[in-house]
């Protein structure tokens, strides 16, 4: 029976060098841009050029948008942290949005019920229960999963809608006023709770302190004892209990871990930035963390580049629909085939495409 070869094998790559994969992801950019810029035009006729640089303008154009920018940035960045660790573990961890959404009660329960507390005490509590609620709510999965192997996905993702139902049970409780269905701005007076401006600029405490997030989950990772025996444990659980490594501990460690940091998300999001609570406050940043995490390959460097890419052409979308009166579906087709283009540069960096070769196709007749 004769055996017809593909015209196409696909290979995978040796390790590439970063400046050729940093490249490929360059490449990939630039091809976007253009068929971007030819898409515009044939739908809209209007020069690509402009459309460029209104998003720039939109993202960076001024130095409130820049801080607004580089702060949707931070937040992105410490969900996308917060992912990494489980991941690395493979537990599927996409309750981020849940266990943000729960740091965000907890704080909010702390500004409205404590307020009147010192600041030295204050802070340090609001930042112990946000941090506890996104622990606790991470960790309940992870000690079925432990115990009795249940699905993380499935389990982790129901736990969303429940923190999503107990914000909203919370703001009826706390509506301001009576019947507007909404908390309003806590503390709106006094200002107990608010995180202090830093050199004038209100944003600054919460960058900073995703950026010693950051350090601290780089270090964790490559240099202590514990990341060493989650990623044993993501490679492959036998060898890990094979090494004496205690893989339930690790398992529910880790996926703490996680929970906490978005808990801390949540703490910056009410406390640092929005000074309210509602249902939609995580603002999809949990189901945005986990594309930033992959695609950064859970390095920590890379996922401050990819945050920031994210949220650069989500606001500069936005600019686009307002400046030009389009709707906002043709500025996520634009986003979305950026997004396309970026993620498919991935591929390339891992795989290469060899022809079929005339000797190959010989041999097979």
């Amino acid at each position: 029976m004769q055996h017809k070869e593909p015209l196409f094998h696909i290979v995978r790559r040796p390790l590439l060098p970063w400046y050729r994969a940093a490249l490929i992801r360059l490449l990939s950019i630039v091809i976007s841009l253009i068929i971007c810029g030819l898409l515009t035009t044939m739908l809209t006729g209007l020069d690509p050029v402009k459309v460029y640089k209104t998003i720039i303008v939109g993202a960076v154009g001024t130095k409130r948008k820049v801080w607004t920018t580089l702060q949707n940035t931070a937040m992105l960045l410490c969900a996308s942290l917060a992912v990494t660790p489980a991941f690395m573990m493979k537990f599927w961890n996409v309750g981020a949005e849940g266990q943000i959404l729960m740091g965000c009660l907890a704080t909010a329960a702390c500004m409205l019920k404590l307020g009147n507390l010192p600041p030295t005490i204050l802070y340090p509590v609001m930042a112990v229960t946000s941090i506890a609620a996104g622990a606790v709510w991470a960790a309940i999965p992870a000690i079925f999963k432990s115990r009795w192997k249940t699905n993380e996905t499935l389990s982790t993702l129901m736990l969303n809608y429940i923190a999503t139902q107990l914000v909203a049970y919370y703001v009826v409780l706390w509506e301001n006023p009576k019947g507007s269905g909404a908390v309003g701005v806590i503390n709106a007076d006094n200002h107990e709770g608010w995180f202090p401006s830093l050199l004038g600029q209100k944003y600054l405490l919460n960058i900073l302190i995703v950026i010693a997030v950051c350090i601290f989950l780089t270090i964790y990772l490559r240099t202590t004892k514990h990341g060493y025996e989650l990623s044993v444990v993501g490679e492959s659980e036998r060898t890990a209990r094979y090494l004496g490594i205690k893989v339930p501990s690790v398992i529910i460690r880790t996926a703490a871990l996680s929970g906490a940091l978005c808990g801390l998300a949540g703490l910056l999001l009410v406390a640092g930035t929005n000074h309210t609570i509602t249902t939609t406050l995580a603002g999809g940043r949990g189901f945005t963390a986990v594309m930033v995490s992959w695609m950064s390959k859970f390095n920590t460097a890379a996922m401050l580049l990819t945050s920031f890419l994210l949220v650069f052409l989500e606001r500069g979308a936005g600019e686009i629909a307002t400046v030009f009166e389009l709707n906002t579906s043709f500025s996520d087709i634009l986003t979305g085939i950026i997004l396309f283009f970026i993620i498919g540069s991935e591929f390339f960096i891992s795989y290469r495409i060899v022809p079929r070769t005339k000797h190959s196709s010989k041999e097979a007749k």
